[in-house]
């Protein structure tokens, strides 16, 4: 699995935008699933260029949950390629224009050894990647409890680790995770560095994580 951040608070690479929001893309078994849309159409889709990424050749977008900083690039990316399937935890009407909207309330499996959590405490999905090391965990931001999270993702395979926006996650929540790249909207990512150096990784627009 390969993992490239298109949209953070920070940029890894100089020559990406920073801005507050985040977008991955998550590229396993030749599928590309756009995770997120950031803020700002332009941003999200001048990173994209700079990255090499194309969106034409992206055939899903997994929508974490429906804030502005998460899906307000997704017009902007619909109007290159409204030929996606978009999968979303509910409706809104920024998702018309896609070639099929997916709305994802419970724990589903998307393809083989792809799955969401569903939409967790009413506001928000992750997407659970399957890997040689275990179950990699895509967050948008974090909003439901770790622990929750973790538990309804656990029921895929053990987890090895996640990335994404870890919001007010407790860093001893993490304890049994072997890999960390926290993003966009972590409140205790410098306690989070210090408590698992051997385990963290920066994040920032440029990024590239292979599991």
């Amino acid at each position: 699995m390969k993992v490239t951040i298109i949209y953070d608070n920070t940029a890894f690479r100089k020559d990406l935008q920073a801005d507050w929001g985040f977008s991955a893309l998550v590229e396993i078994k030749e599928r590309k699933i756009l995770f997120d849309t950031g803020a700002n159409g332009r941003i999200l889709l001048s990173n994209m260029e700079k990255l090499e990424i194309n969106p034409k050749e992206i055939e899903d977008i997994f929508i974490s949950h429906l804030h502005w900083d998460h899906t307000g690039g997704l017009s902007s990316f619909l109007q290159l390629n409204n030929q996606v399937k978009l999968w979303v935890p509910s409706y809104f009407s920024d998702a018309k224009n896609a070639r099929e909207i997916i709305e994802v309330k419970k724990p589903t499996k998307l393809y083989e050894g792809i799955y969401s959590t569903g939409e967790l405490e009413g506001i928000e999905q992750s997407l659970c990647v399957e890997t040689e090391k275990g179950i990699v965990i895509i967050a948008g931001c974090s909003h439901p409890r770790m622990e929750h999270i973790l538990k309804v993702a656990s029921q895929f395979g053990k987890i090895y680790g996640i990335i994404g926006g870890l919001h007010g996650t407790r860093p001893e929540s993490l304890k049994d995770l072997d890999f960390i790249c926290s993003t966009h909207c972590t409140q205790y990512k410098s306690e989070i560095k210090s408590l698992y150096p051997e385990k963290y990784a920066e994040g920032g627009a440029g990024k590239i994580i292979e599991v």
